[in-house]
């Protein structure tokens, strides 16, 4: 069984034919290899113009070469050359019937493992102790979660890292007022998250107009960073009861991080020192005002003046630069990573691009090592302005995951046939599937509009359309009572059951271009894809009526095991469960 991309496959092929006709090396991508948007046409290959101009030839003579010498009977019934050098290319019915076989008995749908597995360091999440997590916090980890099944799906290894605000001034403001308020260190336990975001909340006023508690709070900071044993306590309790917090959401959410995955500032706090050190011994370092810092080449504001990294403040305190040069010093050095990822907001672009050039001049990053900041837009309201609250502050992430699993009750609580536990846990599917398709089915770099009708939409591209087609597809199964077997004759012939066919083989290259560019809405565009082929297969292809053919029944029921096969795998990469009944 052919595994992996028919495209790329063909293009080998194709470019085998080219170095046999012309002497000529090129690669199976170079080959151009596209899906193909014409009637009768399943691929179409694009080489013959950019080749012929290279080799001064006509691109139909190239077409021509590249036709004359292809050995890829197994897979092509027809080629044709069109226009000035097009190739368009039919593939044979009883390729695409051994490959839909092959693929009812494949749970990866054909999608390959890497030959040469990597190492991961995932930053995605990112909330802060003593606050609750707001929408501000939905993209990062959505996203992230999705690239760490899409790269642990094709065998690479993903360590992740929540890289959690847990240390520094704020904390000594907190915990300053958390002793003014008689607290004491298993106090801290005994109270939520809501009642820490209240005392934040007054922290932060008093922090702002009573110079002698600023003053307290600074001094309590020193007594943090200085290991004292009450301080510590206190600041322990905040940790626990926040983590608590997390992952009642994660598991709300459907994202799997956890305790162990927390890394939060204060776990970098004693590498700061050393980290700048090193910097300073490379000769990287200036004095600028008083504080140390590093100005990496090509960095600079509308002036033309060179732009500064503060690894270290002229105060001697340390600031975001530093922290996130020691965690790639850290991640790269101690932990191994070939790649690190920092799914992170897109205002932050120009601190990252900042840090991995002082990161790259420092010897931590080399051409071994990809370091990528895996940036994203804003959620919008209806104002298309960044969503808030009717009062303006931030909408807490747990009421809306709450909210959207209550509006997605009313979309099955005419589905009687399902008890009220079972509509219970569709309605949670459908309501955290709605809100995280509708993050990841648009380009993650792109803001978006945050609609519930659009996204709870029973039709378009939406978590609940695919979930419906693939409900649909079991649905058919149960009435037949039985499921495909192994060996099914699968035989796609009709144009709608091709158009099905294709969409589910050409899955492995949703997800192959979805890692190579770390972008989600990829796989989802292809799902997509297959729930819309479904549906004009599911309107012109009878499966059960009578007087359809046994082998024509037989082989539209695999079709339908194939499509629910797929969706399902496809949506549980993006972290979305897929409902048998909906």
């Amino acid at each position: 069984m052919l595994q992996g991309d028919i495209g790329l496959e063909l293009g080998g092929r194709i470019a085998t034919a080219l170095r046999t006709a012309l002497d000529v090396s090129i690669t199976p991508e170079e080959a151009l290899i596209r899906p193909s948007n014409r009637a009768g046409v399943d691929y179409q290959c694009n080489v013959a113009m950019g080749l012929a101009k290279k080799l001064g030839r006509k691109p139909r003579e190239v077409a021509e070469a590249a036709v004359s010498n292809l050995d890829a009977g197994d897979l092509v019934a027809e080629t044709e050359i069109a226009g000035p050098g097009f190739i368009n290319i039919v593939l044979r019915d009883d390729f695409l019937g051994s490959a839909l076989t092959a693929l009812l008995s494949d749970p990866r749908a054909g999608v390959p493992v890497v030959d040469e597995p990597r190492r991961f360091a995932l930053d995605y999440s990112s909330p802060n102790v003593a606050k609750e997590m707001h929408v501000g916090h939905l993209r990062s980890s959505i996203i992230g979660e999705a690239l760490r099944r899409l790269l642990e799906f094709i065998g690479h290894e993903v360590v992740p890292h929540n890289h959690i605000g847990d240390w520094g001034t704020p904390f000594g403001m907190l915990i300053e007022h958390l002793i003014d308020e008689g607290w004491v260190a298993d106090g801290a336990q005994a109270h939520a998250i809501g009642d820490l975001n209240g005392f934040y909340q007054q922290a932060r006023v008093k922090f702002d107009g009573d110079e002698d508690f600023a003053d307290r709070a600074r001094k309590r900071v020193v007594l943090l960073q200085g290991g004292d044993e009450q301080t510590l306590a206190l600041w322990q309790g905040l940790v626990d009861e926040s983590a608590r917090h997390f992952e009642e959401v994660y598991e709300l959410l459907g994202v799997s991080l956890r305790r162990e995955d927390l890394y939060g500032e204060s776990f970098y706090n004693p590498m700061l020192a050393d980290t700048v050190a090193e910097l300073e011994a490379k000769g990287l370092t200036e004095i600028s005002d008083g504080a140390v810092c590093v100005f990496p080449p090509g960095f600079t504001n509308r002036e033309g003046e060179r732009l500064p990294l503060i690894v270290r403040k002229s105060d001697g305190g340390y600031g975001y630069p530093a922290t996130d040069l020691a965690t790639a010093r850290y991640w790269a050095g101690e932990r191994g990573a070939t790649d690190l990822l920092y799914v992170v907001g897109t205002p932050q672009a120009q601190h990252f691009a900042m840090v991995f050039a002082v990161a790259a001049q420092a010897g931590w990053l080399t051409e071994k090592h990809r370091a990528e900041h895996v940036a994203f837009g804003s959620i919008l309201g209806s104002d298309g302005k960044t969503i808030r609250t009717r009062a303006g502050g931030s909408v807490k992430l747990v009421e809306l995951l709450h909210e959207a699993v209550e509006r997605a009750g009313a979309v099955v609580a005419e589905r009687t046939e399902l008890d009220a536990e079972a509509r219970a846990s569709v309605a949670r599917s459908v309501g955290i599937g709605a809100v995280k398709y509708a993050d990841l089915s648009g380009d993650r770099e792109k803001d978006y509009l945050f609609s519930w009708d659009k996204m709870l939409a029973m039709d378009g591209n939406t978590a609940v359309y695919l979930q419906y087609a693939n409900t649909r597809s079991l649905s058919v199964l149960r009435k037949a009572g039985q499921r495909p077997s192994a060996d099914t004759a699968v035989l796609p012939v009709e144009p709608a059951e091709r158009e099905l066919a294709l969409a589910l083989l050409r899955f492995p290259a949703a997800v192959s271009s979805a890692v190579e560019s770390l972008a989600p809405h990829r796989i989802c565009g292809h799902l997509y894809e297959i729930a819309t082929a479904f549906s004009s297969f599911w309107e012109r292809c009878p499966i059960l009526a009578p007087g359809t053919p046994d082998e024509v029944r037989q082989s539209r029921l695999a079709l339908a095991a194939a499509t629910s096969q797929v969706l399902t795998l496809g949506l549980s990469l993006l972290g979305i469960a897929a409902p048998e009944r909906l």
